[in-house]
């Protein structure tokens, strides 16, 4: 859709038309952009380090909806923070619909008041992530659950800790809980980290639940027999996984042999 205008008038207009209907176009839209169409004076306004001083992005409200609060869970990170996460009945939202949302962490939800049941509304921050923005008290009834925050890890058990001037918690026991560990191991594996191929959290969860390993150092120590065993591990995947696994350890004795040198 573009349209030309003469004035901030019909600047407005075309913005304020496409605010009401923007949900009849085939597909979603968060805002107007707004440009200087004569390349003389595009010239002559230039840039910023990181856009042009000729267009400028008009954002519309975020769409906002109701539905009910029906369970709060808690997720650990690898780093060990404890992110609590709003369980809701499913509703849609700018075009998807919306199950989850995060809290962020227990000063969110202290200051929002949420209690379990509640009607909350929800919206998606910059259109894409669904957040909790606030709760229709009147629909809030006697016998719902104020939503503690627990103090202890919801996974491992161990007390939780939060350090002077962070928002969040965070769980200590970063050598046996068990999501830290496989967080950690997840990293380590990663595109931008070792990149190792045939290798992912599916197998990651499946060689931890197998004691096979407990940390990044015991995949150096896995075999083919090991690795051919998993479940839904057929023969041509554990031989590309344990290929991965070989070119890590002669990435490993490279690297120590240039820090030799």
């Amino acid at each position: 859709m573009i349209h030309t205008c003469t004035s901030i008038d019909e600047i407005m207009e075309f913005i304020s038309y496409w605010e009401k209907n923007r949900n009849e176009l085939a597909f979603e839209i968060d805002g107007i952009v707004i440009k200087v169409d004569n390349y003389q004076q595009q010239q002559e306004l230039g840039f910023t380090a990181k856009s042009p001083r000729w267009a400028i992005a008009y954002k519309y409200k975020a769409e906002k909806v109701e539905t009910k609060l029906n369970e709060v869970t808690y997720q650990v990170g690898r780093t060990g923070a404890i992110t609590p996460v709003a369980n809701l009945e499913p509703v849609l939202l700018a075009g998807t619909t919306v199950k989850r949302a995060s809290l962020h962490n227990a000063d969110q939800i202290e200051k929002l008041g949420l209690y379990i049941g509640d009607t909350v509304f929800v919206e998606k921050g910059g259109e894409i992530i669904p957040k909790v923005v606030g709760i229709k008290l009147e629909n809030r009834t006697p016998e719902l659950q104020p939503v503690k925050f627990p103090e202890n890890c919801p996974e491992c058990g161990s007390a939780l800790i939060r350090k002077e001037g962070e928002a969040q918690h965070y769980c200590p026991n970063d050598n046996g809980c068990p999501p830290q560990i496989k967080g950690k191991i997840e990293h380590f594996i990663s595109r931008k980290a070792m990149n190792i191929d045939g290798l992912g959290p599916e197998t990651i969860e499946l060689l931890f639940k197998k004691n096979l390993i407990s940390n990044y150092a015991d995949l150096y120590d896995l075999n083919f027999d090991q690795v051919v065993h998993l479940d839904r591990m057929a023969d041509k995947s554990a031989s590309n996984l344990y290929l991965g696994l070989k070119n890590l350890k002669t990435f490993r004795l490279t690297v120590f042999s240039l820090l030799w040198e």
